[in-house]
């Protein structure tokens, strides 16, 4: 069965904002001649490993809500320069937009059952059909339940 993790996206003001900071990342590690691969870094390893490798996503919750996902690749296990254990995960490139969920703070990351992620925005054109409305209006109107 299909597990998610989900995780707060610290010091990014959007979705939009996210997908800057990946495509910039992947023009310089292929400037540099260097992997494109997204690596996310966490010191807590999942111990569910093969229930999130068998499809599951991350979920990033930016200004308290989950908006996007990426897709987890793999999870590499290591001993940081302490000796703790620390894992990768490894992400697809591509950032897909989702039904705005409110999610309030938490630490680290926390394990999301496939039956209680949001569902996918369809994309037109590569722009979210949410996309032209503003998050701060998105997430109004998901409280008031109209979207």
């Amino acid at each position: 069965m299909v597990l998610h993790l989900v995780k707060l996206c610290v010091g990014v003001e959007s979705a939009d904002d996210l997908r800057a900071r990946t495509e910039q990342r992947q023009i310089l590690a292929l400037a540099a001649g260097t992997s494109d691969v997204q690596v996310h870094t966490t010191r807590m390893v999942p111990k569910r490993r093969d229930e999130i490798l068998d499809g599951g996503s991350l979920y990033w919750v930016i200004k308290g809500a989950i908006q996007v996902r990426q897709r987890i690749l793999d999870i590499r296990e290591y001993k940081d320069g302490g000796g703790r254990k620390a894992c990768d995960l490894i992400l697809a490139p591509q950032i897909v937009s989702v039904e705005m969920q409110p999610k309030r703070p938490f630490q680290g990351w926390r394990y999301l059952k496939a039956n209680e992620a949001p569902a996918d925005i369809p994309d037109v054109g590569h722009v979210p059909l949410e996309g032209a409305m503003p998050e701060g209006m998105q997430r109004e109107l998901k409280e008031l339940c109209l979207i």
